[in-house]
């Protein structure tokens, strides 16, 4: 499904009844990326997954991307299926979005879960390391950039042994534009630090992290989490920066878990 939601169309997929839970992906995937999730969930749940401007299904506008844009989108798309509350459950970029959205919208938020992602502005070295990729994407396409990711998405037992999964990331990365990539890179290079937002976050928060995610180092998440008051932590064995897809049984089982705690008012 599309929606027209601030000038560019944005797909999406909206399945299941009940509480709404809605998924935002990380860089540079797309919705498809939250397929074990939406299975374990839409028996219970009204599942909303959302390609990102500039990813999958939806419009991939040249020109210049930030998160404040995206949260928007967010918030816009939400209007036009008429969900006030939303539970959100945000991965890596998806993570940096959600901040922006709770500091633009808090009033969205029934409870927020945070998956491999970090609360911190990039580096010097990051943004430098941002801006050599936009420069690979721009010169060599998409597939390139698939193949600088892999070993940043998945653990380094899935790089070497999970070729299912290795080939289900290069298609869904090699399906997005470059100005989608680009606009990105841009996007998550100018973020702020989302630091101060943390102890003001009063939702029910779950924090998750692949315990072998070299992108998102699992003590520097579990930090994060213990600024946000409240929050639970969970490590997700045998799983790298894409914890939701490496090892969904356990993602999809701390979620299920804290989703109960959150409808029983428990969190």
């Amino acid at each position: 499904m599309k929606a027209r939601i601030n000038d560019i169309d944005l797909a999406y997929s909206d399945e299941g009844q009940g509480p709404p839970v809605v998924f935002l992906h990380a860089f540079p995937l797309n919705r498809t990326m939250w397929a074990p999730q939406v299975a374990a969930l839409s028996d219970r749940y009204r599942v909303v997954t959302i390609d990102l401007r500039g990813h999958g299904e939806s419009d991939a506008p040249m020109w210049r991307y930030t998160l404040d844009q995206f949260a928007e989108d967010v918030s816009g798309l939400l209007e036009h299926l008429g969900i006030a509350r939303a539970t959100f459950v945000g991965l890596s970029m998806g993570g940096y979005i959600l901040f922006t959205l709770y500091r633009t919208h808090p009033e969205l938020f029934h409870a927020l879960v945070l998956a491999d992602t970090r609360a911190t502005a990039d580096t010097p070295d990051a943004r430098a390391a941002r801006f050599s990729m936009a420069q690979v994407a721009y010169r060599r396409g998409a597939s390139a950039i698939a193949e600088l990711m892999l070993s940043k998405l998945l653990s380094p037992a899935a790089c070497e042994h999970r070729t299912d999964l290795r080939d289900q990331l290069r298609t869904i990365i090699t399906g997005n534009q470059v100005s989608g990539i680009v606009g990105d890179l841009m996007a998550m290079e100018e973020r702020p630090d989302a630091t101060p937002l943390l102890s003001t976050i009063s939702v029910p928060t779950l924090v998750l992290a692949g315990e072998e995610d070299l992108a998102s180092p699992p003590e520097e998440v579990e930090g994060m989490a213990k600024q946000i008051p409240g929050a639970t932590f969970v490590r997700i064995p045998q799983a790298g920066h894409l914890s939701n897809m490496e090892n969904p049984a356990a993602f999809n089982a701390a979620l299920l878990s804290f989703l109960t705690s959150v409808e029983r008012g428990d969190s």
